[in-house]
């Protein structure tokens, strides 16, 4: 994931510097023990603390912030990403087993983030998840910027349809008003879709979006061609 796509391309231009560290490395026993077994008993591994100490200690320097992806924290967001995206430098620890000894969660993670309600083998792939999300608000990172402000969840909606070439598929034609030319009228129209979509299947989002007077006529439109 590391070597593709924008991500990539970002560390070619050295806009972005990505390095991943064996905890393994900080260990100092003949097995190069990482986990061990819980106190109270249980099924499972937990990390050591020393190890994780150790490493974040070894790899922080100023200005890091110390994240720890899991289902316990608070749920990422675009907001996040972008308000993360300021941080100089993010330091993830990617648990597995049954997580972590929670003594590294009170001294050292500055915050505990969850990507949804549920249960991955480690926190690798959330990890990454939230980088590619971060990463797109880093300044050199996406050609377009605004295609980046545009977003889903940008504003708390979700991203109007796009459509392009060929302008019938498969007995679909393109909504007519792409095709006019007329900017204000596919402006409307793409913050109609914007508010619909959202209503159907985030209804959740709209009570945090900073709607204005127009949006509540066509949210108002909207629900009025439900009943």
């Amino acid at each position: 994931m590391l070597e593709s796509s924008l991500i990539r391309h970002a560390r070619e231009k050295s806009v972005l510097d990505v390095r991943v560290c064996d905890l393994r490395n900080y260990t100092h026993d003949r097995h190069r023990t990482v986990d061990d077994v819980p106190y109270g008993g249980g099924p499972g591994m937990v990390f050591k603390p020393e190890p994780l100490f150790e490493a974040v200690e070894a790899l922080k320097g100023t200005g890091t912030m110390v994240l720890m992806p899991g289902p316990q924290g608070r749920s990422f967001t675009q907001e996040i990403a972008e308000e993360l995206a300021q941080v100089p430098h993010l330091l993830f620890i990617c648990a597995r087993y049954e997580g972590v000894d929670e003594r590294v969660c009170s001294q050292i993670v500055d915050r505990e983030l969850s990507i949804g309600d549920f249960v991955t083998m480690g926190g690798e792939l959330p990890a990454l998840i939230m980088t590619e999300a971060i990463v797109r608000f880093v300044d050199g990172v996406v050609g377009q910027k605004e295609s980046v402000v545009r977003d889903s969840f940008q504003d708390s909606l979700l991203d109007y349809p796009h459509y392009t070439r060929p302008e019938t598929f498969r007995g679909e034609r393109v909504p007519d008003v792409l095709l006019s030319g007329n900017h204000e009228q596919i402006r409307k129209w793409r913050r109609m879709m914007a508010l619909r979509r959202t209503l159907e299947r985030r209804p959740d989002l709209l009570a945090k979006a900073k709607l204005t007077p127009e949006d509540q006529k066509m949210l108002q439109e909207i629900q009025d061609k439900k009943k």
